[in-house]
């Protein structure tokens, strides 16, 4: 069974085309990394996925069954620039907005999810902070912040938009092992991702994407120099063959 099923999603901004035509399937336990140049349609994709933006065409399913029926078996982890980190708020309440489905909105927290909230927050060593404000941290400090809500989610399967984005040496290496436990739980991870230098090592699947489904399948397989000239139109000779 597949964790996700991508069929034929396009998508149109101001009536230019962003995204034309993506299908594929994601396997459970896995880890996807989707590359391409910027304005490729990497966020878009996310976004598409997930019902945040209309789509022209296409559809998704979780587990077999409608979006609709399985959102609740996704966690979302936005880029920092979408997010307004001047809003009022401490570090525990983020991450308890990650229990929203469980705990219901407007209703107040029980004393299990703030718990849970901690263990979270414990997760990506930022327990110390939970009662500061999201503004007070940097931005390290509030990916993590993220990465924390997003466990809490407790999901089946996650979404994230350029999570190593302007992060520190900690954060990155506390966002690889949140991966690789998702991993070795069986749930499937989607990654905006930039680096090329560390796709290898991160990612055993690549979606090489530019605004068409350029290649998609193992690293080992996809991740070559070929696909990467026909999906950033030749501007990669800095990278070594041996890295590819």
């Amino acid at each position: 069974m597949h964790a996700l099923e991508i069929s034929n999603i396009s998508v149109s901004y101001n009536k230019q085309p962003v995204l034309e035509n993506i299908s594929f399937t994601v396997a459970p336990g896995t880890l996807t990394g989707i590359i391409g140049p910027n304005g490729a349609g990497k966020s878009s994709l996310i976004k598409a996925i997930l019902g945040l933006i209309s789509k022209r065409s296409g559809e998704v399913k979780v587990y077999q069954k409608p979006l609709s029926k399985h959102k609740h078996l996704i966690g979302y982890v936005p880029q920092r620039n979408e997010v307004d980190w001047d809003f009022p708020i401490n570090a525990r309440d983020v991450v308890l907005m990650g229990r929203y489905r469980k705990i219901g909105f407007f209703k107040k927290s029980k004393k299990q999810d703030i718990e849970w909230a901690d263990q979270c927050l414990a997760k990506v060593g930022m327990l110390d902070y939970a009662e500061r404000q999201i503004s007070q941290l940097s931005g390290g400090q509030q990916q993590r912040i993220f990465l924390a809500r997003a466990l809490a989610q407790d999901a089946s399967i996650y979404l994230m938009d350029e999570p190593f984005a302007g992060v520190d040496a900690a954060t990155e290496k506390a966002i690889i092992q949140l991966m690789k436990d998702w991993k070795a739980n069986d749930k499937t991870v989607l990654v905006v991702h930039h680096d090329l230098q560390t796709v290898t090592d991160y990612f055993d699947h690549v979606l090489l994407l530019n605004k068409q489904c350029i290649q998609y399948g193992t690293t080992h397989h996809v991740f070559t120099h070929e696909n990467l000239e026909k999906t950033f139109g030749g501007r990669v000779s800095f990278l070594n063959q041996a890295t590819v």
